[in-house]
């Protein structure tokens, strides 16, 4: 069962999947084409800067290095690794690849956060890369090995990101916190994408909106959401939120640029909702009821017989030995 307060953070969270949904349609019909690791550097930097002025309140000690670490693996390498994925693989192939995140994530989790690894999340991440993949993949879609290396770092990165996030809580306020990844990670791009793309173009207005979408909706507030949820919920519930965003992203697609969607994509929709939904369920909690059973002048208890759908829950739920 979920709480109202577990189901509200939850709710909160996946808005941030939700934002980074729509990145795709801004990139596509209001950024300069061919500059991916630009618009990683403008969309994270002037945000980090933005919620650091607005908290005023700066790392101390340990935090200075840990945000440059969570900086790195969080926004700075993987934005990196994300959009030399995408421009090697074909947009289905990259995010299929990607969608391995949560699995990745309960793996790190066992080790740095000594949470168990159950059947049903091992299935349900499973299953959300095959939601995934039909939701995004193409007949005609080719593997690069560079470009799959690249979308599989990505999910690495960030998945080490996410557990680490969990692990160092912050004493800082959410929003500083943010910021301070945020500048990390855009400094961390900064010689990258001046290497790789050269000097800034000329912007036009359309563009300035693109930029500013992405900094203040899709990084600052979308990241703020995103920190919360893993401060207040376990790593792997807030990671398979990120299946949405593909979803969002073919939405948008449909709905916007008129693509057509096909019934096995709406198929996928549904087997990545279905994964959403079974993720966030919680193990049910053993009974203490039992039933009185008289043996001679004594009485005992003896367990409730439990319902086969029960039996399944305790099977799927677990512990794994990884």
């Amino acid at each position: 069962m979920l709480s109202n307060r577990r189901t509200a953070l939850l709710l909160a969270t996946a808005i941030a999947p939700m934002l980074w949904g729509t990145t795709y349609l801004v990139t596509t019909e209001l950024l300069p084409p061919q500059r991916p690791l630009l618009a990683a550097f403008l969309r994270a930097l002037p945000a980090g800067l933005l919620l650091v002025a607005i908290t005023r309140v700066l790392p101390r000690g340990s935090w200075w290095w840990r945000s440059l670490v969570l900086g790195t693996l969080n926004i700075g390498a993987f934005f990196a690794l994300l959009f030399v994925g995408a421009y090697r693989l074909p947009g289905g192939v990259a995010a299929t690849v990607g969608a391995i995140q949560p699995l990745v994530v309960a793996l790190l989790s066992t080790g740095l956060l000594r949470q168990r690894l159950s059947l049903r999340t091992v299935l349900t991440a499973i299953f959300g890369v095959v939601g995934v993949g039909l939701l995004v993949l193409r007949a005609t879609a080719r593997l690069d090995t560079w470009g799959v290396m690249a979308a599989l770092g990505g999910a690495v990165v960030m998945a080490f990101g996410v557990v680490l996030s969990k692990r160092w809580t912050s004493p800082a306020p959410l929003l500083a916190t943010t910021g301070w990844q945020l500048v990390a990670g855009g400094l961390v791009l900064l010689p990258v994408t001046l290497l790789v793309e050269g000097a800034l173009p000329a912007f036009t207005l359309q563009n300035i909106a693109g930029y500013s979408y992405l900094a203040v909706i899709g990084s600052a507030v979308a990241y703020a959401l995103w920190f919360r949820g893993l401060r207040e919920l376990a790593p792997t519930e807030v990671t398979f939120l990120g299946l949405l965003s593909p979803v969002v992203a073919t939405a948008l697609g449909w709905l916007v640029l008129d693509q057509h969607l096909t019934a096995l994509q709406a198929l996928g929709g549904l087997v990545v909702l279905a994964a959403l939904v079974a993720a966030q369920l919680r193990p049910r909690r053993p009974s203490d009821e039992s039933l009185p059973q008289r043996v001679g002048d004594g009485v005992r208890t003896v367990p409730e017989l439990e319902p086969a759908g029960h039996v399944v829950e305790d099977v799927l739920d677990r512990p794994l030995r990884v």
